[in-house]
């Protein structure tokens, strides 16, 4: 296993993205782990996990055979990506009693008075009330704030990889919540 880590590791530094793949099926589930038991947050743990693969792409030329295991050298910029995030300021920006949808509403006439004459709302309204907060904050604002991927992440002071991907997982989860109703 370390033998093939290792030459997917030196084919990830002549840039080729077949041996990324292979790479990343090979390890993700171990690293995964890793972050899951530091950060104790699977929602947490992705992010990680996104940013520490982006990090072993940029950097797998730098990785030496000869001064660490291929799994000792990832888990340890699994471990330190983790830490960095433990560190930083607070992940979301709160919501309480729902200010966003307030916000919307008072703008006048938008898309929120057409969601409320629907009969569809409630079902809406519940499954929206499932979601993680980060990705029911991202949606809400897409949508009642008309806001791009672009100007989430900045009003999120998120990355945009990863505003993108609350709002796909979102959409996703809504999709599949809303699909039952129909």
């Amino acid at each position: 296993m370390a033998e093939q880590v290792s030459g997917l590791l030196a084919a990830c530094a002549r840039r080729d993205r077949e041996a990324f793949t292979l790479l990343y099926q090979a390890t993700s589930a171990k690293l995964f782990g890793v972050a899951l038991r530091i950060l104790r947050r699977e929602d947490w743990a992705e992010e990680v996990l996104q940013e520490s693969y982006v990090s072993i792409w940029n950097h797998a030329h730098d990785y030496s055979a000869g001064l660490a295991a291929p799994m000792t050298w990832m888990t340890s910029i699994v471990r330190n990506r983790c830490l960095d995030w433990l560190r930083r300021p607070s992940r979301e920006v709160s919501d309480p009693e729902g200010e966003l949808a307030a916000a919307a509403e008072a703008g006048g006439p938008g898309p929120l008075d057409a969601l409320a004459q629907s009969i569809d709302a409630r079902a809406l309204a519940d499954c929206l009330g499932r979601l993680e907060g980060k990705q029911r904050q991202a949606i809400m604002l897409a949508f009642f704030q008309g806001l791009s991927h672009s100007e989430l992440a900045a009003h999120l002071r998120q990355p945009l990889g990863t505003v993108k991907t609350w709002v796909r997982r979102g959409l996703g989860r809504l999709k599949a919540c809303l699909e039952p109703a129909q």
